[in-house]
């Protein structure tokens, strides 16, 4: 009886020891990347508020990659995606929740505050980004 249970405690304490962790901040490539809520923009890269749009959108990939993830789609380039997504003039926005729930949408250009704004209205915290280090200067 107890040679049974030293044997089943070693096994769970192996078990446990050699079964890899799933973790958020796991960088290894290939490693499940945790759910985000997700912006999606609906234009065209050449509709004029659209472009304003794109230094948003660009800065959000970049800076804000870590909260919520930011998607462009090009409709005049993929008119079926615009179908899809019932927009009625571009740009549109849609706010998605971590399951893919749509949350809410926005018409035309939205600045990156409003943009904040309405993730705080959702429920959804966003934190400003840290800032980027400063390179020191060359010297000679």
């Amino acid at each position: 009886m107890k040679n049974r249970l030293l044997i089943a405690l070693c096994a769970a304490a192996l078990a446990f020891v050699f079964t890899p962790a799933s973790r958020a901040d796991d960088t290894r490539p290939g490693a499940p990347k945790p759910a985000l809520p997700k912006l999606v923009d609906l234009g065209a890269d050449k509709c004029i508020p659209c472009k304003q749009m794109k230094p948003i959108l660009d800065e959000f990939m970049r800076d804000y990659a870590d909260q919520f993830e930011t998607v462009f789609i090009d409709v005049w380039k993929k008119p079926d995606e615009g179908r899809a997504h019932k927009i009625r003039l571009i740009p549109t926005q849609i706010f998605y929740d971590v399951s893919g729930k749509e949350l809410a949408r926005h018409e035309g250009f939205i600045s990156k505050k409003d943009i904040l704004a309405k993730w705080a209205e959702l429920g959804i915290t966003v934190r400003e980004p840290a800032p980027k280090p400063v390179p020191a200067p060359a010297t000679e």
